[in-house]
């Protein structure tokens, strides 16, 4: 019996010390002022986040220590634009293990229509030649989020290969099933469009319209939302709305994939991407770019501005002043009150680095679809304090060796 007791008496302790030192609720217990509001009531925001330190050893080999608050891959959020991200990679993927000579990012892409509801695709004025490619999707969904850059590629790289990418490289807890934006639902979501590349007059490839007959069900909770919604017709139902049928990317799926994005080298082969070093630094340079730095595609205030794309840290703020020392790679999205930020920042100058991602959540009136939700009053304002106040505890971490951060500035 007392052997019992004192295995109770330790496992509690340990469960303490555990929870003691997790950085995160350290944080946000610690400043009551920056997040009573969502602490009083953590559940109804939804909120999530993991937050992984980076270690470097010797070698400047990275190792990872993984934090995290109310995770938890059963509760479903609506994921919005962060699925942009691994779309992108897999269409690079995709251009790559195709191996057909003349056949690349750059190659003018003209998407035709072969099923109700589907758009062609022949012009993209952004673009430099003033014609479409997936470089120039690319970097319209990383500088700003372009939804039809993001519906292209869908279309590209087809809904049944994005799904068992995502299997394959272990991500069980997401799927990619709809396009974005158009009210993309039902039997559309499993047709993609023929495309037609080439390089001048000269065809290169044909790829052919596709269908996915596969279904991807998962065991999810919070599917179920609100009590009333707008349809298509703005007509108010008083309904809660229903988010089966939509996309899912857990939040430690996101972390994870920018893990693997960022340090290639600290996974095996096989869960590496499929990415040459030229798809790389087209990631790493339109994901820390900001849209107005941008010249072709040319995005200017008062519609974009720096922090457009930057929830973390900057809270999406017009007036932020950005510090030059600091680079944030990241992918947002906000859609349904649901505001998610998955970010890699570096500070070369105070060798700081770390990935931070979360998701909080408002919709006070609990009506979906009639775009009144919080994000300037609640969800920009944490995700701007959560990065900074995680930026100044990184800055006070010591390390044993200081990370060479230097690739990220040149």
């Amino acid at each position: 019996m007392k052997n019992l007791k004192l295995i109770i008496i330790l496992t509690l302790m340990i469960q303490l010390s555990a929870k003691a030192q997790n950085p995160i609720e350290e944080i946000l217990n610690n400043n009551p002022d920056l997040f009573k509001s969502v602490l009083e009531d953590p559940n109804h925001k939804e909120v999530q986040i993991i937050y992984t330190q980076i270690n470097r050893d010797k070698h400047q080999k990275p190792h990872f220590k993984t934090y995290s608050y109310q995770l938890d891959a059963k509760h479903y959020f609506y994921p919005a634009s962060t699925v942009k991200l691994p779309t992108a990679i897999f269409a690079l993927e995709k251009l790559n293990e195709l191996k057909i000579k003349g056949l690349d990012k750059s190659s003018t892409m003209l998407t035709d229509s072969a099923f109700l509801g589907q758009t062609k695709v022949t012009k993209d004025s952004t673009a430099k030649n003033g014609l479409p490619s997936i470089a120039n999707y690319i970097k319209k969904i990383l500088l700003v989020s372009d939804n039809d850059a993001f519906n292209r590629l869908y279309e590209f790289t087809d809904r049944r290969t994005i799904n068992q990418k995502l299997k394959d490289y272990g991500f069980k807890n997401s799927r990619i099933i709809n396009r974005l934006s158009i009210g993309d639902a039902g039997e559309s979501t499993r047709h993609t469009n023929p495309i037609d590349f080439y390089n001048g007059e000269e065809l290169v490839y044909r790829k052919p319209r596709a269908y996915d007959a596969n279904d991807y069900p998962m065991n999810l909770n919070n599917l179920i939302r609100g009590k009333a919604y707008l349809n298509s017709e703005d007509k108010l139902i008083n309904e809660p709305f229903n988010f089966t049928g939509k996309n899912v990317f857990a939040l430690a799926d996101q972390q994870e994939l920018m893990k693997r994005l960022f340090f290639p080298e600290a996974f095996p082969k096989s869960k590496r991407f499929d990415l040459n070093a030229d798809d790389y630094q087209l990631l790493y340079q339109y994901m820390s770019m900001y849209p107005t730095d941008s010249k072709k595609p040319n995005y200017t205030r008062p519609d974009y501005f720096p922090a457009y794309c930057k929830f973390l840290f900057y809270g999406a703020d017009p007036q932020a002043e950005i510090n030059p020392d600091i680079k944030i790679f990241n992918k947002v999205g906000d859609s349904y009150g649901y505001t998610i930020d998955n970010s890699y920042l570096v500070d070369q100058k105070n060798g700081v680095e770390f990935f931070l991602a979360a998701v909080i959540q408002s919709n006070n009136n609990e009506i979906y679809n009639d775009n009144h939700y919080e994000y300037k009053e609640i969800c920009f304002p944490f995700l701007k304090n959560l990065g900074r106040s995680i930026y100044e505890f990184e800055l006070k971490r010591r390390k044993k060796y200081s990370p060479d951060l230097l690739k990220w500035f040149k």
